[in-house]
């Protein structure tokens, strides 16, 4: 049995697959991929999220943590940039997203505030 993937580059993400990529995942997969200047990132799929709702409350699984820090290695890799590095740090942005646009929800997230 192949091992599930919770974690898509920019240029591996399939921008055509909104539900497992989240809409704003998708579609930086899509600018990515036509060429548009995209930092580089990752997406981390809705069935992570899914996953670890089933989880109720045991945290990330192992398996979501090693995939998340295989992608910042990559990034880390491909800026030339350290994560944490006082020097030269690798500045990331975190997103959420669903897989349906929710109306009314856009640019506000009820817990944290304006995004």
């Amino acid at each position: 049995m192949k091992p599930q993937k919770y974690v898509f580059s920019f240029e591996a993400g399939d921008p055509k697959d909104k539900k497992l990529l989240g809409g704003k995942g998708a579609n930086l997969c899509a600018m990515t991929q036509i060429g548009l200047p995209v930092p580089a990132g990752f997406v981390i799929s809705t069935e992570a999220c899914l996953a670890y709702l089933d989880q109720k409350g045991r945290g990330l699984s192992a398996k979501l943590m090693e995939q998340v820090k295989g992608a910042m290695a990559d990034l880390q890799r491909s800026t030339g940039k350290g994560f944490g590095s006082p020097e030269n740090p690798l500045l990331v942005s975190v997103r959420s997203g669903a897989a349906m646009s929710m109306p009314g929800h856009d640019g506000y997230d009820i817990e944290s505030g304006p995004q």
